[in-house]
């Protein structure tokens, strides 16, 4: 009984902080001292669902808590847009939620039976098929992808791409294509996935001191930017110190 008691407490108290600091009626506050859950579930009803659902943050908690419970929710959903609507965006849609719950085979499928007609060039289509084969492990096919992209999209541009090609000449053994392309992409890539990759590569082909400059540039670059861009980049920060550790040792 102590237990519910004090999380009942616990949650009256939470929520008539909240109703006074958020400016709510003051009979909120009578309610949630009275009401115990059931004044606290009323309060969560009335004045904390609208505003999460106009809160972009707590929308994506929400959602994120969603899928976690119904991992193939959203997937489900694209797929009955897609019987309802046969357009671009709906396939593009499926075949972004099929990458992203690592049904590559299928993701690719659905790239590719888009790629007709007015679309048979669309390059996002296309990007998007390079990124399902080279998560196949299909990495000449990726690159063969790529390049078909550029000669029929000469203008397009996308830094996610130039990546992806840098890796797929990488995987596919053309180590010295690999390194002119991260050295031509890393100055306006946005995020340091593109200049770590560079360092470690050059490593990989023996030219210690230069993948050691690299690296530094790229801690470096890190320290200097703002606390958020440290967070997100923390796993490629991370692997940089480490690998410069190693070439130190």
């Amino acid at each position: 009984m102590y237990p519910l008691l004090s999380l009942s407490a616990l949650f009256q108290i939470g929520c008539i902080v909240h109703a006074i600091r958020t400016g709510r009626a003051y009979w909120w506050i009578f309610i949630l001292m009275a009401g115990s859950f059931v004044g606290v579930a009323a309060y969560v009803i009335a004045e904390l669902l609208p505003d999460m659902r106009h809160n972009r943050a707590a929308r994506q908690v929400l959602r994120q808590a969603r899928d976690r419970v119904d991992p193939d929710r959203r997937r489900r959903e694209a797929s009955r847009q897609l019987e309802v609507a046969d357009t671009l965006d709906n396939r593009k849609r499926l075949a972004g939620e099929c990458f992203d719950s690592g049904d590559y085979a299928q993701a690719a499928e659905m790239y590719r039976s888009g790629l007709r007609g007015l679309y048979r060039t669309d390059p996002d289509l296309m990007l998007g098929l390079a990124r399902a084969e080279f998560a196949q492990g299909r990495h000449a096919e990726a690159r063969q992808t790529l390049d078909d992209l550029i000669a029929a999209n000469p203008d397009f541009r996308s830094p996610e791409g130039h990546l992806l090609y840098a890796r797929s000449l990488e995987a596919s053994g053309d180590i010295d294509g690999a390194l002119h392309e991260y050295a031509a992409l890393v100055d306006g890539y946005p995020g340091e996935e593109a200049r770590v990759r560079h360092g470690l590569l050059l490593r990989r082909a023996g030219r210690d001191a230069e993948a050691a400059e690299v690296l530094r540039a790229s801690i470096k670059r890190t320290g200097l930017a703002p606390k958020y861009y440290q967070r997100q980049q923390r796993e490629w920060l991370d692997l940089a110190k480490r690998t410069l550790a190693e070439l130190a040792g």
